[in-house]
């Protein structure tokens, strides 16, 4: 996995310049999550897998199926990457975008699992605490886990914040071990 972040890295960093030249970030981070999923489909990695389709063809396709919308920059990107034989990292490429993009704009999704829905004050809560310890603007979403236990896990950008009762029995497993 981290050769083809590595591969996607240029691409994104290219199309988040481009995208910011343009100021259109937020059009740019849509496009490429479509062009992404449409590139992850099984018909498409099918086609990408064939050595008989020519890339162009598959290039043709992709920009077709996200219209005139996306633009001639867009669709140039996309070409570019059917050249070079790329087109399987827009998933990655993605990715790596949005995250040029949140540091750019000082925003941070977050992932926080629970064992049970927070309260909306409870959210509020741990979103300030969050944009106060990371400077930046939070973007959270909450997801239910009952394997949780108690307490929280919070996936913030590639930091894990473990404070449910699970994780701390595991500390505690693991010290008495020693």
């Amino acid at each position: 996995m981290s050769s083809l972040t590595t591969l996607a890295r240029p691409y994104a960093k290219a199309a988040f310049e481009l995208a910011n030249a343009q100021g259109e970030l937020s059009r740019w981070d849509e496009l490429l999550t479509v062009a992404g999923r449409i590139v992850a489909t099984e018909e498409v990695a099918r086609l990408l897998g064939n050595p008989m389709v020519e890339r162009a063809r598959v290039v043709e396709i992709l920009n077709g199926a996200l219209g005139e919308e996306a633009g001639d920059t867009f669709a140039g990107f996309i070409a570019v990457l059917g050249q070079n034989d790329r087109l399987g990292l827009l998933p990655g490429i993605a990715e790596l975008f949005r995250e040029l993009r949140e540091e750019a704009e000082r925003r941070l999704s977050v992932r926080v699992v629970s064992a049970v829905a927070l309260e909306k004050d409870q959210q509020e809560r741990m979103k300030q605490a969050l944009a106060k310890r990371f400077e930046r603007d939070i973007e959270m979403e909450s997801v239910v886990d009952v394997t949780v236990l108690g307490g929280a896990v919070i996936y913030a950008g590639d930091q894990v914040i473990d404070g449910s009762l699970r994780g701390r029995l595991q500390k505690l497993q693991a010290s008495l071990s020693k």
